[in-house]
């Protein structure tokens, strides 16, 4: 073989093999555009928080209300934490939304805090339920994980175990004698104490206040690109009713020491929240 020769079969090679790496560059191009995970598909999910009295939004600072254990009171402030919120499918499977975070701040008072836009892509589906924990659990419940307001507002004291409030609902009620007195149903860690006192050097353990919801009538269907809005409300009148009568001529104005009564307000929370018909919003992304 000639050099002439010799060097058109190396360019014929050199051609050859530069084919191949441009075809093999183009079909894993493909793969990965296929695989790329903005190319699948997905939804999202809001949820819109509302506080509600008798099937009504929350009037503050007015004596409307009667409880059902016949206490007449009025609301002045409204915060709680959630977490945990959990999808799951009909096919048994579940997601827990935490791509962003996994606790959430409601306040009344900031209207910020009654919307919150879930991050998370969702897998399109059929879902049966939605859960959340009311609270936070007591291995996330950690003090001084805030440093800002609000949610640094709502720590609860490191003697009484540290952390911070699950829930806190301010007010005032009439009592037997005629006095608008203020009450603090302040939900959280609880002690039990040594004796029949609350003195804090008595307490000899902590009780986890925090417990799970799972909202009935909550399954959906979630389409590719949907956008999901869910409303969800605290209906504050249940906390005093069903399974048990919470009367504040009995348990007086403030329960962050008394675990008795903070058991009774966490037994009534079970069906506290309703889930109200979704709203289906255009597509934006």
């Amino acid at each position: 073989m000639n050099f002439e020769s010799s060097t058109l079969s190396l360019l014929r090679i050199h051609r050859c093999l530069l084919a191949l790496l441009v075809v093999t560059i183009f079909i894993a191009s493909c793969k990965k555009s296929e695989e790329d995970p903005a190319n699948q598909p997905y939804g999202r999910i809001t949820f819109r928080f509302d506080q509600m009295i008798d099937g009504k939004p929350v009037v503050k600072n007015q004596l409307l209300y009667t409880n059902a254990a016949g206490n007449q009171y009025l609301v002045t402030d409204v915060m709680y934490f959630i977490s945990d919120i959990t999808l799951y499918r009909n096919d048994s499977g579940s997601r827990m939304i935490k791509d962003w975070q996994d606790i959430f701040y409601i306040d009344d008072a900031i209207p910020s805090t009654l919307v919150h836009p879930f991050l998370d892509k969702i897998e399109p589906g059929i879902y049966d339920s939605i859960s959340f924990i009311f609270g936070i659990t007591e291995e996330k419940n950690k003090s001084f994980m805030f440093v800002n307001p609000p949610e640094v507002n709502m720590a609860w004291p490191s003697v009484l175990g540290g952390g911070y409030h699950y829930m806190m609902i301010n007010g005032k009620w009439m009592d037997t004698t005629g006095l608008l007195m203020p009450f603090n149903l302040h939900l959280g860690i609880g002690q039990l104490y040594h004796g029949t006192g609350y003195n804090t050097d008595s307490i000899y353990a902590f009780v986890q206040n925090f417990f799970k919801v799972s909202l009935h009538g909550s399954s959906f269907t979630l389409n590719d690109r949907d956008s999901l809005v869910f409303r969800l409300a605290m209906n504050i009148e249940r906390w005093f009713e069903g399974p048990h009568l919470f009367d504040f001529n009995q348990w007086g104005g403030d329960i962050m020491q008394k675990q008795p009564a903070m058991q009774v307000v966490k037994e009534n929370g079970a069906d506290v929240f309703t889930i109200q018909p979704v709203t289906r919003l255009p597509a934006k992304y």
